[in-house]
């Protein structure tokens, strides 16, 4: 199966050469790989520049953007300069943060998985991350169905289907959901362990808190599965304000009357799904 990497590396000096060389260990090789250098203060520039001189799959593309690290529009938009010069001669494509170390077998994998159902829409792993003792432990959504936006792999007929990234937060999770809209299958595998080098929000700002609630918002949760996310963030990083801030979030995007990023149709669709999921659990 021919695919396309485009990895977004913000000031990623610690860790992008550890994800380059596990991309160039892959035993299925990607047809080219788009590094974005989206507007680094520090060496990443100089570690991709290395990269590029000695292989010609990898290319890299310079973007300026804001120097927050605030999840959503920041990602996609620089995901979408990579894409941009990207034909679409390709089976699947992979959106990568330059934080991560794949097993080498990682897109193989991928491939079979695409190759043995052909309802597979977005596919990928699970992410380990370092405890305080250094060993690598899980660390997923409660949600097993889901594939974390650090490291997904999107079918080109589903990509296609979803309309591209949503270019704001929540992109990551209302592709799943319209790709479920579509009827395209989210497909996970345990036995893909990815190591994240960078723990799960580290670097965003206290703005994110409020941007989870305004993106719950402009999917069309509506307040009372807003409410229950809202919860699910705050028992998973275990720390209240988080439950607090997201229901503000999600309260000032209703009083602003911010544009949804799906349609009326597909906001009914992920409301019935996203209860369906809850009752689920609880029965």
């Amino acid at each position: 199966m021919n695919y396309y990497i485009v990895i977004c590396a913000h000031n990623e000096e610690s860790y992008i050469a550890d994800t380059l060389n596990a991309v160039l260990s892959q035993t299925l090789q990607p047809k080219k790989v788009m590094v974005v250098n989206d507007n680094s203060t520090d060496k990443t520039e100089i570690i991709i520049d290395e990269f590029v001189s000695g292989n010609n799959r990898i290319v890299k593309v310079n973007r300026s953007s804001s120097t927050l690290h605030i999840p959503g529009a920041k990602v996609v938009e620089a995901f979408n300069a990579g894409l941009e010069l990207l034909d679409d001669q390709y089976d699947f494509i992979v959106k990568l943060d330059a934080d991560i170390i794949l097993p080498k077998n990682y897109f193989e994998k991928i491939s079979e998985l695409i190759n043995s159902d052909p309802r597979a829409g977005i596919l990928g792993g699970f992410a380990y991350e370092q405890d305080a003792k250094g060993l690598w432990k899980l660390n997923h959504p409660m949600n097993k169905d889901h594939v974390r936006g650090a490291f997904k792999s999107y079918t080109k007929h589903c990509f296609n289907a979803i309309g591209g990234l949503k270019n704001s937060i929540g992109w990551d999770t209302v592709d799943e959901l319209l790709a479920q809209y579509n009827d395209f299958r989210v497909v996970t595998d345990d036995s893909l362990k990815i190591k994240h080098l960078r723990p799960l929000g580290a670097s965003y700002n206290k703005q994110a808190r409020y941007l989870q609630g305004e993106a719950m918002y402009r999917m069309r949760y509506g307040y009372w599965i807003s409410f229950i996310g809202s919860l699910k963030i705050a028992l998973k990083r275990k720390k209240t304000i988080l439950f607090i801030d997201t229901l503000r979030g999600y309260s000032k995007a209703k009083k602003k009357n911010l544009p949804f990023l799906v349609s009326q149709k597909e906001g009914e669709f992920i409301r019935k799904l996203r209860w369906q999921n809850i009752l689920n659990r609880l029965f």
